[in-house]
């Protein structure tokens, strides 16, 4: 069965080959790609980074000090002229063009989320890319997702897609840093992504974008939990994307969990940044990854972080484990007053009760799996 919806996502390095501005010329190349799978039937969203490294070829590079106003700056710049260069080089194959600049608080506030989600679907319906960009010009450092890997695997849950596919720089994972081990071997495939993998995953080092293959293995594991595949793969290999999308092997391919979580639980795990942690004891622990319960009082041991009611915590373990991530029932000052006491206590402790689970499993999303 072929792909129904893909998501792309292009690395500064991709967009640039390395240099200082847009590399227009492979630009094309990958523009031409995508309207071959658009041709053929299957819906493309864009994820493109690149605004700030257009803003400053667009300025002739001036020398600024290194500041948050100044980077907005020439993000403010540089987003309009990455957006006509898109609109320019997808006219050449007949398709329009439709631009989403989002930031973390369009993804964390319910509402936003399915109005983001339904602008998404209109443009795909009428055969328009949609393109998506963090909104750098006024996102601060609180609001924004901060790299466009994990911008992409939102965007796949928004809008549903089953591919998404990571080009940057590097082949895809290896098992060792092909910049200084000559042996390093690329991983094809993964089935599970573990501390392990985590490991291998080193840091951006091309200077020019935020995201490394960190962040990259951050958004695979968004995207599989609902059940899109991944491949990170190098946007410099010939006709990647159409490769990729024919299921050629090429990069490192990551397989969607069989049993990809409901709508709810994917905007809880896309979508709002963690306030505070819960630790729990071994009977919370296995509660709630085992066996699918809901997390009661009696199992907290301690309460980290200031939020208010319906905040969206890790629940980890006294080994500081990460085992789950939910919305909270109770806001910080009541959970202090009401860990480690039985549920009949609430209500005596705090003159009320929003119910015997402090997170509902139907507002959980178990990550230690």
């Amino acid at each position: 069965m072929g792909y129904r919806r893909v998501v792309v996502k292009l690395g500064t390095s991709v967009l640039t080959s390395g240099s200082k501005k847009l590399d227009k010329a492979h630009m094309v190349e990958l523009a031409r790609q995508m309207a071959m799978l658009m041709r053929a039937g299957v819906e493309v969203v864009l994820c493109t980074s690149g605004a700030i490294a257009a803003g400053r070829e667009h300025l002739q590079y001036p020398v600024f000090p290194d500041t948050m106003a100044n980077k907005q700056l020439l993000a403010a710049v540089g987003q309009s002229q990455l957006i006509l260069a898109w609109s320019q080089l997808f006219s050449i194959y007949g398709l329009h063009v439709g631009q989403l600049l989002l930031t973390r608080a369009d993804l964390q506030d319910r509402e936003r989320y399915l109005n983001a989600r339904d602008t998404l679907n209109a443009l795909l319906a009428h055969n328009i890319i949609p393109i998506i960009n963090e909104n750098d010009a006024v996102a601060t450092n609180e609001i924004k997702v901060g790299d466009n890997d994990n911008l992409s695997a939102r965007a796949a849950l928004l809008c549903d897609a089953d591919l998404l596919i990571l080009l940057t720089d590097q082949k895809g994972l290896f098992d060792a840093d092909p910049r200084t081990n000559p042996d390093a071997q690329l991983i094809k495939q993964v089935a599970n992504i573990d501390d392990s993998l985590r490991l291998l995953a080193g840091g951006s080092v091309s200077g020019l974008g935020t995201g490394g293959m960190a962040t990259k293995l951050e958004a695979a594991d968004i995207a599989r939990r609902a059940g899109i595949e991944v491949v990170i793969a190098s946007g410099h290999h010939p006709d990647v994307i159409a490769k990729v999308a024919a299921r050629e092997s090429v990069g490192t391919h990551f397989s969607a969990i069989e049993n990809p979580l409901e709508s709810r639980k994917q905007w809880i795990l896309a979508g709002p940044a963690t306030q505070g942690k819960l630790i729990v004891d071994a009977g919370a622990s296995t509660a709630v990854v085992a066996n699918g319960r809901s997390l009661l009082s009696k199992g907290i041991i301690a309460v980290e972080g200031k939020f208010e009611r319906g905040a969206t915590l890790l629940i980890v373990d006294q080994q500081g484990r990460i085992l789950a991530k939910g919305m909270s029932r109770y806001c910080a000052n009541d959970l202090t007053k009401i860990s480690g006491k039985h549920s009949n206590d609430i209500e005596p402790l705090l003159g009320y009760d929003y119910g015997d689970a402090i997170i509902h499993r139907n507002d959980m999303v178990v990550l230690d799996n």
